[in-house]
């Protein structure tokens, strides 16, 4: 009996962690479809608020600040108030990594304005804040 109850008591937790998991998935996948659009429509503001105040983002020569991260984006990404080109996220894949942090992998896609496609790889480390899910580390080549 007491095998009995101690099973079914682990598959509620299971279905629980399930259940979450599914909504987490839901939450940065929706964060991260916004965050596209924010880009695409040139609103780098916007795009920056989802990365948490302490975020970093990993360069050639090692992690940087938000405030580099951003410098970086408007440099190298924008041509004074709009992006070069578009962005799109694909192939994401959300795995917990406690109850207040998740990894997401996936693919990365700037494209269009006649350019050549460019496509690359990314890991982001997100934490669940008072105010939601936020970036806590990007690591993007």
């Amino acid at each position: 009996m007491k095998s009995l109850l101690l099973i079914i008591s682990l598959a509620a937790i299971s279905c629980s962690n399930n259940k979450n998991i599914n909504k987490t998935q839901l939450s940065i996948t929706e964060l991260m479809t916004q965050s596209a659009k924010d880009w695409n429509e040139g609103n780098l503001d916007a795009f920056m608020a989802l990365y948490d105040t302490a975020s970093t983002f990993m360069m050639p020569n090692g992690p940087v600040g938000i405030a580099g991260m951003k410098e970086n984006y408007q440099k190298s990404f924008f041509n004074g108030r709009m992006p070069k080109q578009n962005l799109k996220f694909e192939e994401m894949l959300i795995r917990a990594l406690g109850e207040d942090y998740v990894l997401l992998t996936g693919k990365f896609v700037l494209y269009g304005n006649d350019l050549p496609e460019k496509s690359g790889r990314y890991s982001l480390v997100f934490v669940q804040r008072k105010e939601g899910w936020k970036i806590l580390h990007d690591h993007s080549s």
